[in-house]
């Protein structure tokens, strides 16, 4: 009984020692699927992952989150500053025309 606690124990142990290897060094999956009939493609997929820590993947130039508005409230608050701003410009053209 006691040593299937300890298998445990290792098994935890060497788990998360892998998945912080993986996270420290990042591990890209790639795959890709076709499906041809006589000799047409019909459908071409490509299937790339990529994990890694968040230090990991900015070190490495990917920062995507970064700009996504619904992950980064900076982000967001950018869009609605651009977005604010169109506005405005376009309520300045109709009010130039009315007048």
């Amino acid at each position: 009984m006691a040593e299937q606690k300890m298998m445990h124990a290792t098994q935890a142990t060497n788990l998360a020692d892998i998945l912080e290897r993986v996270l420290d060094k990042g591990i890209v999956i790639a795959g890709d699927i076709k499906i041809q009939l006589a000799d047409v493609d019909l459908l071409n997929i490509k299937i790339r992952l990529l994990v890694a820590s968040v230090d990991k993947a900015m070190e490495m130039g990917i920062n995507w989150w970064q700009q996504d508005s619904y992950l980064s409230s900076n982000a967001k608050e950018a869009r609605l500053e651009k977005e604010n701003k169109m506005f405005k410009n376009r309520l300045e053209r109709v009010e130039a025309k009315i007048r």
